[in-house]
């Protein structure tokens, strides 16, 4: 019982920290969690440890925990993973895709375009489920947890990194999602690697500002 209170608490309190409803530099006291959430300092304890782990909360000695800062750095290194596991996941999907995967894919980018205007944060979680089941058709589960964490992290930095709200209002990305679903939907692996290649450097570029 005491996993499962942990287990839940850990969803909450992460979910909050990449929401950004922790925000970056935001103390965390156990004592405090354990009244907010009406149960014992154990699992409370447990859960923070894990976020700890997962790179989200650093320890304060006597003070608590503390929510950390996501730098530009950290994007620059997420976006080098995904440039070296992307592509490879799009050319081997292309080659053995299915027709219901093309058309749940084909779903997201039209939610993505619909919300693109009247809720970004929303389209921008359609483009996430998009590299999401794609990355989850590759069948290669270490590859899959590997860019779930990458997701994530990208998802983070839309929130609590100012320079990053732009790049959610940019039309290039949908139209590149497209082109990318074309190439899969066509079986050319080629092709599909190199659509997301160049869809993670205009990522890079529109992210990091780099030309």
């Amino acid at each position: 019982m005491a996993n499962s209170i942990s287990e839940r608490l850990t969803q909450t309190l992460r979910e909050r920290i990449n929401r950004g409803e922790l925000a970056p530099g935001t103390l965390v006291i156990e004592p405090a969690l354990a009244q907010e959430f009406e149960v014992s300092k154990t699992p409370v304890r447990e859960s923070l440890r894990q976020l700890t782990s997962e790179g989200l909360l650093q320890v304060l000695p006597k003070k608590g925990y503390l929510v950390r800062a996501i730098s530009m750095n950290d994007v620059y290194e997420v976006l080098e993973l995904r440039s070296l596991l992307e592509p490879h996941v799009a050319g081997q999907v292309s080659a053995m895709h299915s027709a219901a995967l093309i058309v749940s894919l084909a779903g997201h980018l039209e939610a993505q375009e619909k919300l693109a205007v009247s809720d970004p944060i929303a389209s921008m979680h359609a483009a996430q489920r998009f590299h999401s089941e794609l990355a989850a058709a590759s069948r290669n589960s270490r590859i899959v947890a590997s860019l779930e964490n990458c997701f994530t992290q990208t998802a983070r930095a839309h929130y609590v990194l100012p320079s990053m709200q732009p790049y959610m209002s940019q039309s290039d990305e949908l139209s590149e999602h497209q082109q990318i679903l074309a190439t899969i939907q066509q079986s050319d692996p080629e092709a599909a690697t190199r659509a997301m290649a160049l869809h993670l450097d205009s990522i890079r570029r529109a992210m990091l500002g780099q030309a």
